[in-house]
């Protein structure tokens, strides 16, 4: 590999190369676990031109714990509120040294134009492409859940929530589906697009009707902020249709594994006695994220 633009074609070997890699890292830095120097002398440069937190603070911790050294980019401050470009940013961060760029972008596709224009050497991580892909955290969605169950080949996993804006869930789907899985995706009728069936997925509108089929339910944020208005009633009527909540739990298969890609609203995707209680992993897809980015960033880094 010498970039991670997405999980869509990512053959099966591959992924699960970066799985077991993961289970590796993970606990490395903390506590008695000494970091490691897989990446010394290598530079990573973060450019987030999106707000984060976890994925942000999780590569910069990753990359540190293997000994890179790292740069924060962020677009307030700098250059490009005076009109610079986005690739002429990049390609100045490129004349300092770098190794590896994890880029975050509103537009779909921005990761690939990034690695089409910077030197062979330098390897490019999408941590997030407008609505497209962010396949680090359907990575980790997967690393939990086979932690957690011990496999991925043959659960069925419900993707709940706002599927059209969603680039958690198209990375997911992919690859899901390329280990074995069965995917439904459940929502209202506005947020799932009815071309998203062409990936092979099962569409469901109901989630009380999937509950008890489902081995995984990863409830996805309701992103307000890349929504027009009017495409669900009221919050209100979203939580009663959707959201996860003890009522549900009650009705739903007997182990199921609840995931959320953070941040979560509280009362609305999920209720805070489900967020907290035994069924969630929603911590755990935290602690399993610095774990993979490690391997992702090992993988790549110690090729070029």
């Amino acid at each position: 590999m010498k970039h991670l633009l997405g999980l869509e074609g990512l053959p099966a070997a591959d992924l699960s190369r970066l799985l077991d890699a993961a289970e590796g890292f993970t606990g490395v830095g903390v506590g008695d676990v000494p970091k490691r120097d897989d990446l010394k002398g290598k530079v990573v440069v973060n450019l987030f031109y999106e707000p984060s937190t976890r994925t942000r603070v999780s590569f910069g911790l990753a990359a540190r714990r293997l000994g890179a050294d790292v740069l924060d980019f962020s677009p307030s401050g700098s250059s490009t509120s005076k009109g610079e470009t986005f690739i002429d940013t990049a390609k100045n961060i490129e004349a300092m040294g770098v190794d590896a760029v994890v880029v975050r972008h509103s537009s779909p596709g921005a990761p690939h134009v990034l690695a089409k224009h910077l030197l062979p050497h330098i390897r490019v991580i999408n941590a997030g492409d407008g609505a497209h892909e962010h396949p680090t955290q359907g990575l980790l969605d997967i690393l939990t859940i086979r932690k957690r169950l011990g496999r991925i080949a043959g659960l069925t996993v419900g993707l709940v929530g706002d599927i059209a804006h969603s680039r958690v869930a198209r990375s997911n789907i992919h690859g899901l589906k390329t280990l074995g899985a069965h995917v439904i995706v459940c929502g209202p009728t506005t947020l799932v697009p009815p071309e998203i069936k062409e990936l092979g997925v099962e569409v469901a509108h109901s989630l009380d009707a999937i509950l008890p089929r489902c081995d995984v339910l990863n409830l996805l944020r309701i992103q307000f902020e890349r929504q027009r208005s009017g495409l669900f009633p009221s919050i209100r009527e979203y939580r009663l249709l959707f959201g996860m909540d003890g009522d549900r739990m009650q009705r739903a298969k007997d182990g199921v594994l609840l995931l959320a890609p953070g941040p979560i609203n509280r009362g609305v995707e999920i209720t805070p006695d489900v967020a907290d209680g035994p069924s969630s992993a929603i911590l755990d897809q935290v602690t399993n994220g610095l774990a993979v980015r490690m391997a992702v960033l090992s993988e790549l880094c110690k090729a070029a």
